[in-house]
């Protein structure tokens, strides 16, 4: 994950050792050569997602391929304000290994757990939710668009929301492989903790728009961009308002930067007409230029 670019682009290997220093430990030799069990942990997962998407990203402006907004999942959202200059790459790489550790300190490992539901209304989720939840949480947590909502709380509070969505009509509930159940109540503790760290921040005014989880709004001021952050932590990601907000703003051409094509995929899904791109290693820049440059033959035109 991301050696690939490391190896072609000076700009990228000098993101990666940023990383190494801000740490204080070789992050990038885990995310390039693994082992596995160690960069699945949550605390190494996260600041390695977004050294990846940060070295991508840099890569792209440095091409000159700018964007008129940011916005990301969960986790992307640190790499959106990154990108938007709310704050340092390395303050954020700091504060996301906490999150990790924090988030899994609030729900020990095997207590929490999520599920896809496909091919039901949100409405009918929530009944679902309700009716299971018998004392313990569990709620949706990704609002992703496209038939697509995960919930996530107790783990036996989330396998009867299952059982009772498919009863409602669900065509599928998938169990997800995580750590923690993200996005739900069970997480206000490691909300508390993270908060006076992400208010101790020295931030800016972000100079891109970035199009918050957890009301959609695009956030043009620093302390908005920080409270949204804090939030988000407990509260569910609302993707599908996100680029529908998006699409309100004329938004037409997306660019998933950093690993995976998920992001891109459920885009499709809520925004027929967009134009959806991946950049996440060499191979994919060529395409993506053209693409650009194409489009601003046309637009001149």
């Amino acid at each position: 994950m991301g050696k690939a670019l490391a190896d072609a682009y000076p700009i990228c290997r000098a993101t990666f050792d940023e990383a190494d220093a801000a740490l204080g430990e070789p992050l990038s030799r885990i995310i390039f050569e693994g082992p596995d069990d160690q960069l699945t942990l949550t605390e190494n997962t996260q600041p390695a997602i977004l050294a990846v998407s940060i070295a991508a990203y840099r890569l792209l402006d440095s091409r000159g391929l700018r964007p008129a907004f940011v916005a990301g999942h969960s986790l992307g959202e640190y790499s959106a304000n990154v990108a938007a200059g709310t704050f340092s790459f390395a303050d954020a790489l700091r504060v996301v290994r906490r999150r990790g550790r924090y988030m899994q300190d609030a729900v020990p490992v095997g207590e929490g757990a999520m599920a896809a539901i496909i091919g039901l209304e949100l409405d009918q989720i929530s009944i679902a939710c309700t009716d299971a939840a018998q004392g313990e949480v569990v709620s949706a947590a990704n609002l992703n668009g496209g038939g697509q909502v995960v919930i996530g709380g107790a783990r036996d509070a989330v396998k009867r929301a299952g059982e009772r969505a498919k009863a409602l009509g669900a065509r599928r509930v998938i169990p997800l492989s995580v750590s923690a159940p993200f996005h739900c109540a069970l997480l206000k503790p490691a909300e508390a903790r993270l908060e006076p760290e992400l208010r101790a921040l020295a931030v800016r005014a972000p100079r891109i728009p970035v199009v918050a989880n957890v009301d959609a709004e695009p956030k043009r001021d620093a302390a908005s961009a920080i409270d949204a952050l804090v939030r988000q932590v407990s509260a569910p990601v609302r993707w599908e308002q996100v680029v529908r907000r998006l699409a309100s703003e004329g938004v037409t051409t997306y660019v998933e930067v950093g690993p995976g094509t998920v992001l891109g995929g459920l885009v499709k899904k809520i925004q027929k007409d967009a134009r959806v791109f991946a950049f996440a290693a060499p191979d994919d820049l060529a395409a993506l230029e053209e693409a650009f440059a194409s489009a601003k033959f046309e637009a001149r035109s």
